[in-house]
């Protein structure tokens, strides 16, 4: 950038200015004045257009929010539960199978697909998970859950251990990534003021967790038909309502 500064040029006194002094002073003054503000208006300029060319720095466009490093997500997702079961036990407890029936209406309200029973081969309550499934099987049917849509699978176990039974289901979800991730050194972020890296994640995951309908995130729902008697009711009180006006020496 190239800036051209315009300097003043001062005439020359004539002879009559040369002989007499106060006309000298009289004509000089006023030309003075003018080249100083001159002068002055010239780097006023110059100050002007250098500022107008320094960096801007925008702290609006940092990326720091957590919404951004945490997003809620919707995607598919396996929803499970493990129950476990004592080596002792003959069927599912009481409290047992209101668990699971909880687990059977999130599957009917989220998924149509397979809900798998997941039992332990090789453990020591293996006899005691394979009666359980029995009847987790036979909660799901009384449920409403397809017979065709139940899938019974074994999983390896060790011995010597006892394991749980896994009920599992693939569904659209809403979640975000995993917290508890540390990929910079907090103590090196002291200039620039922002959140550190996990900042955020939980209160994230906390907040799609409690998501009953994860669609509602991508687009609301048609309106219901309104209810005319509903209305007509609202209607009538609002016409019926009035505001008594009583005089405030009574």
């Amino acid at each position: 950038m190239t800036i051209e500064l315009f300097t003043p040029t001062i005439p020359a006194a004539s002879a009559q200015e040369r002989r007499s002094p106060m006309s000298k002073a009289r004509t000089f003054a006023p030309a003075f004045s003018a080249g100083r503000i001159s002068a002055v208006a010239a780097v006023l300029g110059v100050a002007v257009l250098v500022s107008s060319c320094a960096d801007r720095v925008v702290t609006g466009s940092v990326p720091d929010d957590y919404r951004t490093r945490h997003p809620i997500v919707v995607a598919e997702g396996q929803k499970t539960i493990d129950i476990p079961v004592a080596s002792g036990d003959q069927g599912l407890t009481r409290g047992q199978s209101e668990v699971i029936a909880g687990f059977i209406d999130e599957y009917r309200r989220a998924s149509n697909g397979i809900i798998q029973i997941m039992t332990p081969r090789g453990s020591i309550n293996d006899g005691a998970a394979a009666s359980a499934a029995g009847d987790v099987r036979r909660l799901m049917v009384r449920m409403g859950v397809q017979k065709n849509k139940i899938l019974q699978v074994h999983f390896a176990a060790g011995p010597g251990e006892t394991a749980p039974i896994r009920l599992a289901f693939n569904a659209v979800t809403a979640q975000t990534g995993p917290c508890g991730e540390w990929p910079e050194d907090m103590t090196l972020n002291t200039t620039q003021n922002n959140n550190y890296y996990n900042f955020g994640c939980a209160s994230q995951r906390n907040l799609a967790a409690q998501i009953a309908n994860p669609h509602d995130l991508l687009g609301p729902r048609r309106m219901t038909p309104p209810d005319a008697e509903q209305r007509g009711q609202a209607m009538e009180r609002y016409r019926g309502a009035f505001t008594e006006l009583k005089d405030m020496d009574e």
